[in-house]
């Protein structure tokens, strides 16, 4: 839960009068999907030629369209006009032509039917400049997890070029809020292919994804307070995890998926806990006359970071994921909350308040170096890729909630919004297999 009368940019008054609840089955279509405007780019985009996937036409361009999407939302990559052509893996390239096109690289596939009826996409990568092949591959997948195909195909370009694992393959989980109706939401990362997971007269906040994705857990106040649940995606159960006397709130996974972290309030103030992912007798890890808050693991799981009032004013510590001393983070300005460590352990994301405005900042960790990374005044809930890349946070424009991803050097920017309601609290995916 938010510090309490600290002006948080997510303090809500929440109803507490329950209305009606339903648990959705895994794999119900959403009506809305988030659109994504790309806002800026990288400095140096590699121009890249992805020609149009041979084989079955219409299936074809679906997925050539989805592999380019992926690749230029990232905004690391400059795509190189085709002509339309259609080139499959076997085809003979003309590198010289892709060359005098401005192409670096190249991809060319098919689009054709397994033995088993499945459809098969296959396809290679080039150096248009060394004029060699970089490797290729192929997916088996069912017709309408074609989308799927298309991620993965732009996963495997966009790792060969850059050096650095994709995330088009993950899935970025929200709430929708639309009239009286809260909806938790599954998307992919081109918020795409939407799925309700859970729908509520009663607000959802503070989804967290486990480390494996298959589970997430959220708090609900559909039983007219705070409680803390899991829920499989895979079935569509869920557990209630910590019902304690007063408030239960921000959940966040350790590593390796055996403990959250929590917020509770069932011995005075918000304090810092663990507990195991199935529940059981919770562990207290802070102790202070303020408010402790807004927990996260490091991606080693030696600490968990959290926001304290502590000091007088909110600011980020750590604590040894064992119990002991916190050790204070950050310094520079007056309001400072909502830690998220890097998964590679390198940056620190957290919203600042400057001037006003409530903004994205990231802290470099080992040099304590602070950028801001929005221009906007409302920001809350950061979320980074699982590759530490990019940086998905909610915010405000024109009074509506909308999702806003951010590259972590600042340079990327995309607006992330649904049509039918305010979106908020994102939670980037995990990495799976």
């Amino acid at each position: 839960m938010p510090l309490k009368n600290m002006n948080l940019p997510n303090t809500r008054r929440l109803a507490t009068r329950l209305v009606a609840t339903a648990l959705l089955c895994w794999g119900s279509l959403a009506q809305a999907q988030l659109s994504i405007e790309i806002t800026g780019a990288g400095a140096n985009q590699i121009p890249v030629a992805i020609a149009d996937f041979g084989g079955d036409a219409g299936s074809g361009r679906a997925l050539t369209t989805v592999v380019r999407g992926d690749l230029e939302r990232s905004g690391l990559f400059k795509l190189v006009d085709t002509g339309g052509a259609a080139l499959t893996e076997s085809s003979p390239i003309d590198f010289g032509a892709w060359k005098a096109r401005g192409a670096d690289a190249l991809s060319a596939g098919s689009l054709g039917r397994s033995p088993d009826g499945r459809m098969e996409a296959r396809f290679r990568l080039y150096d248009v400049n060394r004029q060699s092949n970089l490797g290729g591959a192929a997916y088996l997948t069912a017709t309408p997890q074609l989308r799927a195909a298309g991620h993965r195909i732009a996963d495997y370009i966009y790792e060969k070029l850059t050096g650095e694992r994709g995330v088009f393959s993950t899935r970025i989980a929200y709430v929708l809020k639309s009239g009286g109706r809260y909806e938790l939401q599954i998307a992919d990362s081109d918020g795409q292919n939407a799925q309700t997971a859970l729908v509520s007269r009663e607000p959802i906040i503070s989804p967290a994804w486990s480390p494996d994705g298959s589970r997430i857990a959220y708090v609900s106040f559909e039983n007219k307070k705070p409680i803390i649940f899991v829920h499989s995606l895979a079935t569509g159960k869920r557990q209630v995890v910590a019902n304690f006397k007063g408030s239960n709130s921000a959940p966040a996974w350790s590593p390796d998926g055996s403990r959250l972290a929590i917020v509770l309030t069932k011995d005075g103030s918000s304090q810092v806990y663990t507990i195991g992912a199935g529940g059981g007798s919770p562990m207290r890890l802070t102790s202070s006359a303020g408010i402790d808050t807004e927990p996260q693991f490091s991606p080693d799981g030696a600490y968990v970071y959290f926001t304290s009032d502590r000091g007088g004013s909110p600011q980020i510590y750590r604590v040894s994921a064992s119990g002991g001393s916190p050790e204070r983070v950050t310094f520079e300005g007056s309001y400072n909350v909502s830690p998220r460590p890097s998964p590679d352990g390198k940056s620190l994301a957290f919203i600042a308040r400057r001037e006003g405005r409530f903004q994205l900042a990231i802290m470099d960790l080992s040099s304590r170096q602070v950028q801001v990374l929005s221009d906007s005044y409302k920001d809350e809930s950061p979320s980074f890729a699982p590759n530490s890349r990019m940086i998905v946070l909610a915010t405000e424009v024109g009074g509506r909630g909308v999702l806003s991803a951010v590259s972590a050097d600042g340079r990327i920017k995309q607006r992330l919004s649904v049509a039918a309601g305010d979106v908020r609290e994102p939670a980037w995916g995990p990495f799976t297999k």
